[in-house]
């Protein structure tokens, strides 16, 4: 029974919130517009007993997502999402695998203090570091005035409103979520065979690709799920960062929602990105119980 109710615990926490607010959503992107509260229909009403249940999954339709399907906007601002994601990640990757290559070959008494260092940001409002670079990338921000003091440039770039913008942005928010699964891997790493490898010939960059670089796949690949997902979806960044130009899924849903108030289209963009979503989610998933298996 103890073990039953364990098990019940975090299934019970999926039920009541993730799989009851994705069936509403999903509900709510099967219906039409309407100028109420709320503000689609149709709307279940149990008192008219199984006939009303009947009319209500009959009014039910697809039409949201044909919209979607052949109104440019959306698969344009889903392809956009998905290249700055990937472009993200792949950044992050360059950026966060020499630091926590850095982490793990420092001295031990070192460590902790690295490790602080990489989750400092996190004490801060997210919000507020987002907002401290547009103060770093303006026209007259830091950058560009210490750039034109240093004679480095002659007028001031322009960073802000572009995706070189959100580029930083998504870099430097999720850098940690780079660095700590790499860090964790490339501690545990047997130094024993990087020796085994220099004895058998390999110098010390080769046995850094042959040895290193492939027994840290597992805090690679974490990491890379842990920037691309949420990057895919990211709003905050694009939308204050980025301006008006960039195209991103996030940036639309808000539009639908809060601009247009059309829940259902807005609905249906939220379902398909949860669908694009599933993909990496799974794999990320499968990696993670190759990896349990494999440590037993």
């Amino acid at each position: 029974m103890r073990r039953l109710i364990l098990i019940l615990v975090p299934y019970l926490w999926l039920l009541a919130l993730f799989l009851v607010p994705f069936l509403i959503v999903v509900k709510i992107s099967l219906s039409d517009v309407a100028l109420a509260r709320p503000p689609y229909f149709p709307q279940l009403d149990l008192s008219g007993g199984w006939a009303a249940i009947r009319d209500f999954f009959t009014e039910l339709d697809f039409e949201n997502f044909a919209f979607l399907a052949s109104d440019d906007l959306y698969w344009k601002a889903y392809l956009s999402s998905l290249r700055i994601a990937l472009i993200s990640t792949l950044l992050t990757l360059l950026i966060g695998f020499p630091v926590a290559y850095g982490m793990a070959s420092a001295r031990p008494e070192w460590r902790p203090t690295l490790m602080t260092l990489v989750i400092l940001p996190f004490w801060t409002s997210f919000l507020i570091r987002v907002y401290s670079w547009m103060g770093i990338l303006s026209q007259n921000g830091l950058l560009n005035t210490f750039l034109l003091w240093t004679g480095v440039i002659s007028e001031p770039l322009t960073i802000m409103n572009t995706e070189i913008a959100v580029y930083i942005g998504i870099v430097y928010t999720y850098l940690p979520f780079m660095i700590l699964p790499i860090y964790a891997t490339l501690e545990k790493l047997d130094g024993s065979l990087l020796e085994a490898a220099e004895d058998l010939g390999c110098s010390r960059t080769s046995a850094f690709w042959l040895v290193t670089v492939p027994l840290s796949k597992p805090g690679i690949i974490a990491g890379c799920f842990l920037v691309f997902i949420p990057a895919i979806g990211e709003f905050v960044i694009p939308s204050l960062l980025g301006g008006s130009d960039t195209l991103m899924i996030g940036k639309v849903l808000w539009e639908e929602f809060f601009n247009n108030r059309d829940w259902p289209v807005a609905s249906a963009v939220a379902v398909v990105l949860l669908a694009i979503l599933i993909i990496p989610i799974v794999l990320f998933q499968r990696n993670e119980q190759k990896n349990r298996e494999a440590g037993q």
